[in-house]
């Protein structure tokens, strides 16, 4: 079952990676042009929860 969903999830990013790659590149139809926005603002999202927990923005801040 956790095979399933991880198949869909994957499925689902490759399909809004190609969307962005297409509408960077030629414009595309309105819906690929919207996928693309989610896409983007998804990646945005999560790139910022991720920073957010860290203190250093994603620096290794190790102390070597």
């Amino acid at each position: 079952m956790a095979g399933l969903v991880l198949s869909v999830v994957v499925v689902v990013v490759l399909g809004g990676l190609v969307c962005v790659v297409w509408a960077e590149a030629r414009g595309g139809p309105r819906w690929v042009r919207a996928v693309s926005a989610v896409t983007l603002a998804a990646g945005e999202l999560l790139r910022s929860s991720k920073g957010a927990g860290r203190g250093g923005g994603g620096r290794n801040d190790s102390g070597d």
